[in-house]
C-alpha cells in the first residue's frame, strides 16, 4: 500500500533558546487505509504532534508529507490551508461543531468552503449522516444532541471531503466507555470502507488495541509500541 502521510525528523521546542524539547526527531509513515493510534501520558506531546500533523502548528524542524507533498517550516499559510481543506479531516475531543448551524449545515460546510454547490454538499452530507444513523436529526441544532451524537456528526463532517487522512485528537475523551466504543467503531468502520487513513491520539488503550499500529510518545520521543 502507498504511503499517504509521513512525519520526517519532526522536532518542536519552546523557550528563548529552545531549551524545552516537546518533540524530538519524530518519524512516522502511515499507509493508505491504515489506522494508527498514538498513546502517551498527559503532557507527553500527543496534541502538539497532532497539531503539527494537521498543519495547525509549525515544527521547529522537520517536514510533514501529505500525498508526497512536503510541508516544512517555510511552507506558506496559503499552501497549508489548501492541504488542510483538500486532504485532511479532523475530529476533536469536544467536536467543535457550530452551534448556530443545524446538523446538516455543519456537515455541508467543508464542501461549501472548497466550492461545491449547495445541492451537491447537501446530497453528500445527507448520505454521510445516514451512514452514522443521524438521518432523522438533520435539521436539529447541535445543542439538542447527546455527546455521542455530536461526535457522530463530527465524524460525518471529517469524511465529507473524502480526505487522505483523518486526524483525531482524543475523539472519545469526553464520552462514557460504551459511547466511546460506539463512536470509535463508527470511525473505524467508515475509514476502512472508504480506505481513508486515521491518525488517532487517545488515552484509551482498549480503543488503541483496535488500530492497525500503535505508536507511543514519551518524553518527546516517538516509538512503535507493542502490547504483551
Amino acid at each position: 500500500m502507498s504511503i499517504v502521510f509521513a512525519l520526517s525528523a519532526i522536532s518542536k521546542s519552546f523557550g528563548k533558546n529552545n531549551q524545552v524539547n516537546i518533540i524530538i526527531n519524530a518519524n512516522l509513515e502511515i499507509k493508505k487505509g491504515e489506522i494508527v493510534a498514538l498513546i502517551g501520558p498527559s503532557g507527553s506531546g500527543k496534541s502538539t504532534l497532532l497539531h503539527i500533523a494537521g498543519l495547525l502548528d509549525t515544527p521547529s524542524s522537520g517536514s510533514v508529507f501529505i500525498n508526497n507533498i512536503e510541508c516544512s517550516v517555510t511552507t506558506s499559510d496559503r499552501e497549508k490551508t489548501y492541504l488542510r481543506r483538500n486532504f485532511l479531516g479532523f475530529v476533536y475531543q469536544f467536536h467543535h461543531l457550530l452551534q448556530e448551524f443545524s446538523v446538516l449545515e455543519n456537515v455541508m460546510l467543508p464542501q461549501i468552503i472548497i466550492g461545491k454547490s449547495n445541492e451537491i454538499a447537501r446530497k453528500n452530507a445527507i448520505e454521510l449522516l445516514s451512514l452514522v444513523k443521524l438521518q432523522d436529526k438533520l435539521l436539529m441544532s447541535i445543542s439538542q444532541l447527546s455527546g455521542g451524537e455530536r461526535q457522530r456528526v463530527a465524524i460525518a463532517r471529517s469524511l465529507i471531503n473524502y480526505p487522505s487522512i483523518i486526524l483525531a485528537d482524543e475523539p472519545t475523551g469526553s464520552l462514557d466507555n460504551d459511547t466511546a466504543l460506539e463512536v470509535f467503531s463508527l470511525l473505524h468502520k467508515y475509514a476502512k470502507e472508504k480506505n481513508i487513513s486515521v491518525f488517532l491520539a487517545t488515552h484509551n488503550h482498549t480503543l488503541a488495541k483496535k488500530a492497525d499500529k500503535i505508536v507511543q510518545i514519551n518524553s518527546g520521543t516517538l516509538q512503535n509500541y507493542t502490547y504483551y
